[in-house]
């Protein structure tokens, strides 16, 4: 009788261990969900205020502002080194500003980084470009760009549950209520435009630079275009914007680069900005390599990623990618992480990452 006890007693222990380790394994959860989402507020939180201070600064007026085409967005403005060496011609330093390709986000947000570059002894070139919806012009080139829609239209998924930052960089998902991200190929055309006219305009416009020592930097999604615009003699020989030589740079430094467009939009990057650039679902893939630096490798030009480790707007991944692809490419690419650094120190000139952005453009253009 005893052994039947003992054996009844483990038979109801056993349902009561079950019970007791899922109960125990739940409230784990819980726990780890809890966790996360403090962690996930806070970054939120640091983020805003690596933003608020960013945005902080005053604009800072250019010295000459030159057009390089006919649309109000095709100009380019001019800020010539502070205290300079008259007997030495400056290095160039080519600025793309960020914003998610979006039309509300012009090059004004980045003209106090502008001006802390020519603090530092650089002439500076901040490239203006058309961002945000199109009208269809007539003709054009016969790519892609031509089979699908000629304005890009939002995505039709959910929006995402995270607000976007003030640049309109939102944290992830789609967010169908921004702007549209893009003109294509506007957005294209522009920069390369600027970019093979800059040599004559800084001649006139700013005779103590020196456009055979021209850097080029972005942020963002100006980082995705400095990354291109390196690139272009890597594009498919139908593209308009095809070059039968590398541009002529002394390097690339790309400041939080969208610099995998299928990475990014698997993680939410700027709510779907990358396929919006691109027209959407239906022609991204076909447009993939007119546009994506990651498949313009390798460049054969100096180049360095920098990057916030703790940067919820364009995460780490992104540019991680990018350096992986350019290695098995045969290429090494500089990819400089910074510790408790998001987005936007990079362009605040009262960070102190920001001075480490000097400092890997300096040693590319001097």
């Amino acid at each position: 009788m005893q052994d039947d006890a003992a054996s009844r007693d483990g038979d109801d222990a056993a349902p009561q261990h079950r019970v007791g380790a899922q109960h125990d394994g739940a409230q784990r959860d819980a726990a780890t969900a809890r966790d996360a989402a403090t962690a996930r507020e806070a970054a939120v939180a640091r983020d805003a205020a690596e933003e608020a201070s960013a945005f902080s600064h005053p604009t800072v007026d250019p010295d000459v502002t030159v057009s390089y085409g006919a649309h109000p967005d095709q100009v380019i403005d001019f800020y010539a080194p502070r205290d300079p060496d008259p007997a030495v011609l400056t290095p160039l330093v080519v600025v793309l500003h960020g914003g998610a390709w979006r039309a509300p986000y012009d090059r004004r947000h980045i003209t106090p980084f502008a001006d802390f570059l020519t603090r530092h002894g650089f002439a500076v070139a901040n490239v203006e470009y058309r961002r945000g919806e199109a009208t269809p012009a007539p003709g054009g080139p016969a790519i892609p760009a031509q089979a699908g829609p000629t304005t890009p239209g939002p995505e039709s998924t959910a929006t995402s549950a995270t607000a976007g930052s003030g640049d309109g960089e939102g944290t992830g998902g789609t967010d169908t209520g921004a702007p549209v991200a893009g003109r294509w190929p506007d957005t294209f055309d522009d920069v390369a435009a600027a970019l093979d006219a800059l040599p004559a305009l800084v001649r006139r416009a700013l005779p103590q630079a020196d456009p055979g020592r021209m850097v080029i930097t972005g942020h963002s999604a100006g980082g995705h275009l400095a990354l291109w615009a390196a690139a272009r003699h890597l594009l498919p020989a139908d593209a308009p914007w095809h070059i039968d030589r590398p541009a002529p740079l002394r390097g690339v430094v790309a400041l939080a680069p969208i610099a995998d467009f299928q990475v990014a939009e698997e993680l939410g990057v700027c709510g779907g900005a990358s396929r919006q650039l691109l027209g959407g679902e239906a022609t991204f893939s076909e447009r993939l390599p007119y546009a994506d630096p990651v498949r313009l490798l390798p460049t054969g030009i100096a180049t360095t990623l920098v990057q916030g480790r703790t940067d919820i707007v364009v995460p780490q991944a992104v540019a991680e990618s990018y350096a992986d692809a350019a290695a098995k490419a045969g290429e090494v690419v500089g990819l400089t992480l910074l510790e408790d650094v998001g987005h936007f120190p990079l362009i605040d000139p009262a960070a102190d990452a920001c001075a480490v952005v000097v400092e890997e453009i300096a040693q590319l253009a001097w």
